[in-house]
Order: structure tokens, then sequence, then C-alpha cells
């Protein structure tokens, strides 16, 4: 295989996989706004997701899920 063969060869997976890491990310969304509508704290949301708490506050807030509501720190999470 020439360099160029392999170029076109390694462009055409990276288009592939760019595509199913899109559509994986907006599953992902999509079932880090139904968690946080059912209920499921963002904290828990965030230990159960690759993202960080403040990335899923973001996401909430452009679904326009409100903050949760300010209460008493919960000292037991469970496992990680």
């Amino acid at each position: 295989m020439d360099e160029r063969q392999a170029l076109t060869e390694a462009t055409k997976q990276y288009r592939r996989t760019d595509v199913a890491h899109e559509q994986a990310t907006n599953r992902l969304v999509a079932a880090i706004v139904a968690a946080l509508r059912a209920g499921v704290l963002p904290t828990d949301v965030a230990d159960l997701s690759p993202f960080t708490g403040a990335y899923v506050r973001r996401i909430a807030r452009q679904h326009g899920i409100p903050p949760a509501p300010p209460g008493p720190k919960r000292q037991d999470r469970g496992p990680r």
C-alpha cells in the first residue's frame, strides 16, 4: 500500500468513526436529559457518565431543566 492509499483509507476510517462518535454523544446527552428529568441527581449523572458535573449542569440548562433545589449534602453516594 503506498502512502496516498494509506492516507485515503485512514481518512475514510476517521470519517466513519467521527459520525459514530457524534451519534454516541447525541445518545448519551439524550440519556442524561432523561435521567435528570426522571429525578436522578446531577452528581449521580456525572458519576455514571464520562462528563463532569459542570458539563452535566450545562446540558441540563440547555434542555430547560432547572437547577436542583438546595438541600443537605449527601454523605454516602454509593459505589463508584
